[in-house]
């Protein structure tokens, strides 16, 4: 696991306008256009989002003609579950391991 990588993505989540972009993406791919529609921001602000999504490799971008349309990187959701399993879940199992052990060894 990348630490770096998945502290840089953390951090890209952590804001609210981030996540709901995130949200209204996982329908599909959107227009700047229409994705200001649900925000009381500027285009800038958009814009300013827009990049640290992508630069966290959460978001890409394709350009067609002046418009930027966006969609969520089809790796990201995937192997960011992995990431937080393995963060959450790996010491959850171990323990749970050892637990099973010593019962087994109690009896």
């Amino acid at each position: 696991m990348d630490y770096e990588e998945l502290a840089g993505v953390l951090k890209a989540l952590a804001d609210p306008n981030r996540l709901k972009i995130i949200d209204l993406l996982s329908g599909g791919s959107l227009c700047a256009c229409h994705l200001l529609d649900h925000f009381a921001f500027t285009q800038p602000t958009l814009s300013h989002h827009m990049k640290v999504l992508e630069k966290a490799g959460i978001v890409e971008v394709t350009k067609e003609g002046t418009w930027h349309h966006y969609q969520l990187t089809e790796s990201f959701v995937t192997e960011f579950m992995e990431s937080i399993g393995q963060l959450f879940l790996a010491p959850a199992q171990a323990s749970s391991k050892k637990t099973s052990e010593t019962d087994e060894r109690n009896r």
